[in-house]
Formats: structure tokens, sequence, C-alpha cells
């Protein structure tokens, strides 16, 4: 039997997730973002989640890697930057409490298949 799999963070759905405010989200949260949100957003940080609860751009576009995900994010398209290109996340469940950075890889894995500097390939 295939059992469709309900999405849980800490023992709450989704949809109950959305429906908690930033601040009771937080409280689920690990002590080093629970630390950052404390101190508070900076203004870029705050101008980024306007847009987001906002909704203007489709196409949103960031360069914070430290931003945490949270549960209004979970569905959207953001393309974040790795220090060459910016690389678009489709924002899922899965994703709630990590941060932009670790989703998107600053460095290329090289893989070397023998002697010689033309044996090293960059994988995509």
């Amino acid at each position: 039997m295939a059992e469709d799999k309900i999405f849980k963070f800490k023992g709450k759905t989704l949809e109950e997730l959305k429906a908690l405010s930033v601040e009771d989200f937080v409280k689920l949260l690990p002590s080093n973002l629970r630390r950052k949100f404390n101190r508070g957003f900076t203004e870029q940080e705050e101008i980024f989640l306007k847009n987001i609860r906002e909704g203007k751009n489709k196409n949103i576009k960031t360069h914070m890697r430290d931003l945490f995900i949270l549960p209004e994010m979970v569905g959207m398209k953001i393309s974040v930057y790795n220090g060459k290109e910016f690389i678009q996340l489709n924002i899922v469940g899965e994703m709630l409490g990590m941060r932009f950075g670790e989703l998107v890889p600053t460095r290329k894995i090289a893989s070397h298949s023998g002697s010689g500097a033309k044996k090293t390939e960059v994988r995509k």
C-alpha cells in the first residue's frame, strides 16, 4: 500500500505552520536561528520578506544566503546568488528552517580520473 506522506515539521502540518506567526514558528527552530531572529532582521531582509508577502515579483532574486526559510515561502521560486550566478530554488516543506546558503553550493566538485591536468573535469 502506498501511503500519502503528510509533511510534518516538529509535529505540525504545513497548514498549521502557515497559520502560526513568525514568532511562534521561530520557537520551533534550533537555538542559532532563534538567536538570529531575536537580534532582528536586517533592513534588506525586511524588504525581502515584504516583497514575498506582497507577491510583487514572480522571479525573486536575492544575495542573502544567511536568511532562513519561513513557512510563507513554501511553494515559491527564489533565485539565490552563489557567487557567480543565480540558482533557482523551488521551496518545499522539507527546507523549513534551513538557510538559503545551505541549499546553493558555491563550489563545484572536481573529479580526478587520472594523471595530468587534462584528466581533471568539473561536474555540473
